[in-house]
């Protein structure tokens, strides 16, 4: 496909992006492109995840992990300023969620495609001549990284790109998405934080100024802050979190979902309990949300020029919160099919402003105002029309879709132990937004989510991936390097052995095992190994139970897999063997998020597992973690036969880590 992949995007340069830059400043109208060869490199995608829970039935929701390294040559000129410059090579690597929605019975099945970045990728551009292009008057503010910036951001959520394959009327609920829910952050307060400032050249230890920044998608909150504090409080609207790269401090957070009602007769008792007081109207906590899409515009008067057609934009706001719609050049019948949302504190109270504007002679081309109050009397809380403009053209209006939703708190069924651990196990979202201080309200738009808790692998990584549960393509299960066997004669007993993937030097074991273990035969049996192996009488393997196990880093997917293969020799822990277990931390996370089990092999004492898991985390970060491995007897519901088989420290330091190594 790649060809004809290359001979669209080169149509959408010429097409679309060379009139939009000539039509965005004055500068540019003589911008053109001169040369696009996208290269013979395709676009790589290096793994598929398929959601099937949670998952509308008239949907497909694919998370494809994309990897694009090109060497393409994209030259452009501008010939009224002689500046040439152009793209010689191009890295993006991320992950893109497509949808497919909806599903239709009829060919081709499905209505649209729905493309974005969940976060924005990693873009790389290789610019030829980037100083001549930022030396055309109107351009010198720019820079390398907010040009990076300008085109990641247009990939990511919110923004989407939609590809029709049907009629405009299936594609009427496409272009108008509901948000599946609202996510509200209370940035409650930190505590015991670390100093961070000091005085007298290092002498006076300080105290900091600390504040918070959330990130979700391509939104950015940041909280105020507060001066020389451990412990702030910013109480700008419960459960701890500990701060990772840090020895120590911790984060309070509540986190709510608020499901989007279309009707009303909540509202009164939601605006009761945010306090919507009278006089109000636009501060506080939200009780309902605004959704608007703005397809196009007629009969536009001319700008300040008779007879001159105007670069239309819309001013859309509501309250103190004020957006705006992308720019439309030289025409009065402009389409933007762009969707916005608001949050509204209270909708009996509250208008929305509509302005268009010719953003080349900065004028109004015609207003209005809607109360919120007409939507909450429309049915569905929803309006649908051409509305007339204001100080406009005798016949200029503006065709919208507004839809109103309240924001309703349902009260969860589920206990509060398994809530808890559905929030703590979400916190990888918790980790790349450093929580911000007053209460970010996030629509939540891709519906792959319902309003259930989704199990989350802990993020452990500067990178901080959000991670759903991911079933990874598993390694080759069998070692897969020659294992020596009298050089890595492992142990599970930790504090004898100082570990690395080339040697293990042996030092003198200490039954300090013992004490971890209560009933008498395991330990009468542990002694006596231990014995044997201090007096030199062991022949063949160590006497003390084994472990074989491979470890990698895999950079493509930043994750450390650690495949568990079995065990051996291990100490029978009652009468009938062991029932063992393994169970492992990358430390220092010891959080329940953070750990690893394999199954229980029933009574046995050299149990094969097999068992593949992973932990998100990049290199750099994993080469200063250890890995805690224990082995461990199941026992009964209730039973007192549980208890640890043997124990094992793996400092990841090594320098052989991404390409992994197979031992016992």
């Amino acid at each position: 496909m790649w060809p004809f992949i290359c001979q669209f995007i080169e149509k959408l340069f010429r097409e679309t992006i060379e009139p939009a830059v000539r039509g965005a400043n004055n500068h540019l109208s003589t911008f053109s492109f001169t040369k696009i060869d996208i290269g013979h490199q395709p676009l790589r995608i290096n793994g598929v995840k398929v959601y099937t829970e949670n998952v509308d039935k008239r949907q497909i929701i694919l998370d494809l992990q994309i990897s694009f390294v090109g060497n393409c040559e994209i030259d452009l000129e501008i010939k009224r300023y002689f500046c040439r410059a152009g793209v010689k090579s191009i890295q993006i690597h991320g992950t893109m969620r497509v949808i497919l929605e909806p599903l239709i019975g009829d060919m081709p099945l499905i209505g649209a495609l729905s493309l974005f970045f969940l976060r924005k990728p990693l873009l790389e551009i290789n610019w030829t001549g980037l100083t001549n292009l930022l030396d055309v008057p109107g351009l010198n503010g720019l820079s390398d990284t907010i040009i990076l910036d300008i085109i990641s951001n247009y990939l990511v959520l919110p923004n989407r790109i939609t590809v029709p394959l049907v009629s405009e009327v299936q594609l009427a609920q496409l272009r108008f998405p509901i948000p599946k829910g609202v996510l509200r952050i209370h940035f409650i307060e930190a505590q015991d934080l670390e100093g961070k400032d000091t005085y007298l050249k290092g002498i006076v230890k300080g105290k900091s100024d600390p504040y918070g920044i959330i990130r979700v998608g391509n939104q950015i909150f940041q909280s105020k802050v507060i001066k020389e504090n451990l412990n702030p409080k910013w109480n700008e609207v419960y459960e701890w979190f500990t701060l990772d790269e840090v020895s120590k401090g911790k984060l309070h957070l509540k986190l709510e979902w608020l499901t989007l009602m279309p009707t009303a007769e909540n509202l009164d008792k939601v605006l009761t309990s945010i306090r919507a007081d009278k006089d109000q109207a636009n501060d506080g906590l939200s009780s309902a949300l605004l959704i608007l899409y703005l397809d196009s515009a007629r009969n536009l008067p001319s700008g300040k020029k008779i007879n001159s057609n105007p670069n239309p934009l819309v001013l859309l706001s509501v309250g103190h919160k004020a957006q705006e719609s992308k720019i439309r050049y030289k025409t009065n019948e402009p389409v933007w099919e762009e969707n916005f949302t608001f949050f509204v504190h209270n909708p009996k109270r509250q208008d929305l402003e509509v302005e268009v504007r010719d953003e080349q002679h900065q004028c109004s081309l015609g207003n209005f105002k809607l109360p919120l109050s007409q939507l909450l009397e429309s049915e569905d809380l929803t309006m649908h029309q051409r509305f007339h403009l204001s100080n406009s053209g005798p016949n200029s209006t503006i065709n919208m879709k507004i839809a109103l939703r309240v924001l309703s708190l349902e009260k969860q069924a589920r206990s509060p132990d398994h809530q808890h651990s559905a929030q703590v196990k979400r916190s990888s979202l918790s980790k790349d937004a450093r929580k911000s201080s007053f209460k970010p309200q996030v629509p939540v738009s891709p519906p792959a989510d319902s309003n259930k808790p989704v199990p989350a692998s802990p993020v452990t990584d500067s990178d901080k991936k959000t991670d759903v549960a991911e079933k990874s393509q598993p390694p080759n299960a069998s070692p897969q390097w020659p294992t020596d066997l009298s050089r890595s004669s492992s142990s599970l007993h930790a504090s004898n052995f100082t570990y690395s993937p080339s040697h293990l030097s042996v030092k003198e074991p200490t039954p300090s095992i013992a004490s971890d273990i209560s009933l008498p035969i395991a330990t009468q049996e542990l002694r006596q190994r231990l014995r044997q192996l201090e007096n030199g009488t062991t022949l063949g393997q160590s006497p003390l139970g084994q472990i074989q196990l491979t470890i990698r880093h895999s950079s493509q997917r930043n994750k450390l897999i650690v495949v568990v293969h079995s065990c051996r020799n291990l100490i029978a822990f009652s009468e009938e063997g062991s029932d063992p277990y393994v169970r492992m931390y990358l430390l220092p996370d010891k959080r329940r998020s953070g750990r690893r089990k394999t199954h229980v092999s029933k009574k046995t004492l050299n149990p094969v597992f097999d068992q593949i898991f992973d932990f998100s985390v990049s290199l750099p970060e994993v080469q200063r973690r250890t890995l805690d491995v224990a082995v461990k007897n199941s026992g009964g519901f209730l039973s007192k036969d549980k208890g640890l088989l043997g124990k094992l420290l793996i400092p990841l330091a090594s320098e052989e880590l991404a390409k992994g190594w197979t031992q016992w």
